[in-house]
C-alpha cells in the first residue's frame, strides 16, 4: 500500500462519516417539519372542526410556500452554512411555537384564520429553504452528479417525513399533547442545525461564529423550553377564558379535546356541570334530562330487550335506558375510551349518570361506531344513535347514508332506532338533510323537536324498518319532563321550521351534512 493510500483512507472514512451525519440532519429536519404541519391541521381540527378545510389550507399554503423559500434560498448558497443555522433558529422557534400561538390568536384575538395562514407560510418558506441548502453543504464534502445527490438528500427527507408523520399521532400526541409536542420538536430542530455547524462543519467555521451559533441555539433552547414548562398554565388560563365558567378538568385525548366546567351555585340554586368536547356543549346537567328523556324513551316505548348505544359515552342516555327493567341487555359503543374513563371515574358524572355504565347489563365497546356496525353481526330491538353534531369529517360520515344502512341492518325484526339530529331552528337545512339521509336508507321517520334550555329547540328522529312509527310513551315511572301532552306537541312544527324535505341525502361521496352545518351555525 503506497503513502497516498494510507492517506487517503482516514480522509475517505471521514467524508462518509460526514454526508452520514449531514443525511442525518436532513432526516431530523424533514421529521420536524412534518410535525409542525400535522399539529397545524389538528389544532385547526380540535379549534373549528372542520378538518377538511384545515388541512387543505395549510397542506396548499405550505407547499406553496416550500417553493418561495426554495428561490429565496438561492443569494444563501455562497454562505450556505450560515445560512442553513439561521434558518434552522427561525424554524425550530417558528414551529414550536406555533401551536402556542394559533392558540393565542384564537383565544384572545380572533385572528385564527390569518394567523394560521401567516404560520403556514412562513414554516413552509423556512422548510422550503432547507433543501437547496443541504443540497449545497452535501456537495462541499464530496462532489458528485446531480442525480445522485437528489436523491440521496430526497431518500433521507422522505424517510425523516415518515418518522415525523407516525411518531406524531402514536407517540407525541397521547404522551405530550399538541402543545408540548410542537414545543419539544422545536428543540430537537434547533439541535440538528447546530449538529450540522458546530460538529459536521466545526473545521470550516471560525471560532467566533461557532459561539455565535452555540450562543443563538441555546437562546431557542431556552426560549422553547420556558414555553415548555409554562405550556400547561397558559392553556389553563386560555380555556378560563373561552369557557364561561371554571374549568374544573381538562385533557386532550388522541380523538378530541375533553373539558369539563363547574359552576358555582347561585343562592340555594344547583350547581352547573358541563361538558365540551373541542368546545362544542355536550350537556349542561341543569337541563340534559330533558334531552336525554326525549332522546330514549320514545323509543324504547316500543321493543327494549336488547339496546344498542353508539356515542352517549357520558352515560346519560344508558341512565335513562337502565330505568327499564325488561332491558336484558344494553351495549355502548363509544370511540373514546378517555370519555369513558371521565364517565365512570369522575364524581360530577357518575352522580349524573348514576354509574349507569358499571350496570351488569351493560357491556362497554371501544370502538369506531361506523367500524362496529360494519362487522357486526348481533341484532339489536333498539338502537340510540346520540353522535356529536356533524361539524367535523370523522362525525359527519356517522350522518351518512351508508351509516344509516347499517344500522338498519343491525336493527331485530320489529326494531326502531333514534337519531338526535340538531336544531331545526337553528339548523333547518341540516336537519332536514338528516331527516331525508335516513329516508334514502329505507327508514320510515317521525320527527319532533323539544325546547332543551341550554341548547335551544331541539330535534330528534325516530325510525323504523317500514312506515313512520308513531311517538308513544311507555315509561315505568313518571318522567321529570316528558309527557304525552310534550310529546305531541313534540311533533308540530311551526311553518317556519318545518322539515321540508328538499335536502339531498348526505354520503361518504358527498358529506352534504359537513357543509350545511358549517354555514348554518356560522351564523352563531
Amino acid at each position: 500500500m503506497t503513502a497516498v493510500e494510507t492517506r487517503a483512507r482516514p480522509q475517505a472514512r471521514r467524508t462518509r462519516a460526514l454526508r452520514a451525519g449531514l443525511l442525518f440532519a436532513t432526516f431530523a429536519c424533514a421529521a420536524c417539519g412534518l410535525v409542525y404541519e400535522l399539529a397545524l391541521v389538528a389544532q385547526g381540527s380540535y379549534l373549528l372542526g372542520d378538518s377538511i378545510t384545515q388541512a387543505s389550507v395549510v397542506l396548499a399554503t405550505m407547499v406553496f410556500a416550500m417553493g418561495i423559500g426554495s428561490l429565496a434560498a438561492k443569494p444563501l448558497q455562497r454562505r450556505a452554512l450560515a445560512g442553513f443555522a439561521a434558518i434552522e433558529a427561525a424554524l425550530a422557534l417558528t414551529g414550536g411555537l406555533s401551536v402556542l400561538g394559533l392558540h393565542a390568536a384564537f383565544t384572545w384575538l380572533d385572528l385564527y384564520w390569518p394567523a394560521l395562514v401567516a404560520i403556514a407560510l412562513v414554516v413552509g418558506a423556512l422548510i422550503g429553504a432547507e433543501i437547496p441548502l443541504l443540497m449545497t453543504l452535501l456537495q462541499r464534502i464530496r462532489r458528485q452528479d446531480a442525480g445522485s445527490a437528489t436523491a440521496d438528500l430526497f431518500a433521507a427527507d422522505y424517510v425523516g417525513a415518515l418518522v415525523g408523520g407516525l411518531a406524531f399521532p402514536f407517540l407525541l400526541l397521547p404522551l405530550l399533547g399538541q402543545t408540548r409536542g410542537a414545543l419539544l420538536v422545536g428543540m430537537v430542530n434547533a439541535v440538528a442545525g447546530a449538529f450540522v455547524v458546530l460538529l459536521l462543519f466545526a473545521r470550516t467555521v471560525s471560532r467566533r461564529r461557532r459561539a455565535a451559533v452555540a450562543a443563538g441555539t441555546l437562546a431557542v433552547l431556552a426560549v422553547l423550553g420556558v414555553a415548555f414548562a409554562g405550556s400547561d398554565a397558559f392553556l389553563r388560563y386560555s380555556r378560563s377564558v373561552l369557557y364561561e365558567d371554571p374549568v374544573v378538568y381538562s385533557e386532550t385525548s388522541g380523538y378530541q379535546d375533553i373539558v369539563l366546567t363547574q359552576s358555582s351555585p347561585i343562592a340555594d340554586g344547583p350547581t352547573d356541570t358541563r361538558l365540551f368536547l373541542n368546545g362544542d356543549l355536550q350537556f349542561s346537567s341543569i337541563d340534559e334530562y330533558r334531552y336525554h328523556e326525549s332522546l330514549v324513551h320514545p323509543l324504547l316505548a316500543g321493543p327494549r330487550g336488547r339496546v344498542l348505544v353508539l356515542g352517549g359515552g357520558d352515560g346519560l342516555a344508558m341512565r335513562e335506558v337502565l330505568k327499564y327493567p325488561d332491558v336484558r341487555e344494553a351495549v355502548e359503543v363509544e370511540l373514546d375510551p378517555a370519555v369513558l374513563r371521565l364517565a365512570e371515574q369522575d364524581p360530577r358524572l357518575t352522580t349524573l349518570n348514576r354509574r349507569s355504565l358499571e350496570d351488569p347489563r351493560v357491556k362497554v365497546v371501544v370502538a369506531d361506531a361506523f367500524a362496529w356496525l360494519r362487522d357486526t353481526s348481533d341484532r339489536f330491538d333498539a338502537v340510540i344513535i346520540d353522535m356529536p353534531d356533524p361539524d367535523a369529517t370523522a362525525t359527519a360520515k356517522l350522518y351518512s347514508q351508508e351509516f344509516y344502512l347499517l344500522a338498519r341492518r343491525a336493527l331485530a325484526p320489529g326494531g326502531r332506532l333514534v337519531v338526535q339530529a340538531g336544531s331545526p331552528y337553528f339548523a333547518p337545512r341540516t336537519y332536514d338533510c338528516i331527516l331525508n339521509t335516513m329516508r334514502a336508507a329505507g327508514l320510515g321517520v317521525t320527527p319532533y323537536h323539544v325546547n332543551v334550555p341550554t341548547f335551544g329547540d331541539w330535534g330528534f328522529a325516530l325510525a323504523q324498518d317500514g312506515p313512520p312509527p308513531r311517538l308513544r310513551l311507555d315509561p315505568p315511572s313518571p318522567l321529570r319532563f316528558l309527557n304525552r301532552p310534550t310529546l305531541d306537541a313534540a311533533e308540530a312544527f311551526p311553518a317556519d321550521r318545518h322539515p321540508t324535505g328538499t335536502e339531498p341525502p348526505s354520503t361518504l361521496d358527498d358529506p352534504r351534512v359537513l357543509r350545511l352545518t358549517t354555514e348554518e351555525w356560522q351564523a352563531y
